[in-house]
């Protein structure tokens, strides 16, 4: 990161407050958490301490959860010819 400050969020999600970049990543060697950013276009960019290995394995347990739990669509085909029965036309529909 090139920015001299950061404004800081805890591990709890509490607002450390505005402090400079070696600060910052002191405070997370001290506690043992990665230092990521979270919002780069925010003036000054806000970061957070976590432990990113375990957000991205809750945050991938999420995703397989959202897609085990959608709803597949099944589109059938069906081949008419030109001179079909009505009522096959009907059995074929139902």
């Amino acid at each position: 990161m090139r920015v001299p400050e950061v404004r800081l969020v805890g591990a709890e999600g509490e607002q450390i407050g505005i402090v400079a970049i070696g600060e910052a990543m002191r405070m997370a060697q001290e506690a043992d958490l990665d230092l990521v950013e979270v919002a780069p276009t925010a003036r000054p960019p806000v970061c957070k301490l976590m432990d990113f290995g375990k957000f991205k394995y809750e945050s991938d347990q999420k995703r397989r959860e959202a897609r085990k739990n959608q709803v597949q669509t099944v589109i059938k085909e069906m081949k008419l010819r030109p001179k079909i029965d009505p009522h096959d036309y009907e059995t074929k529909k139902g």
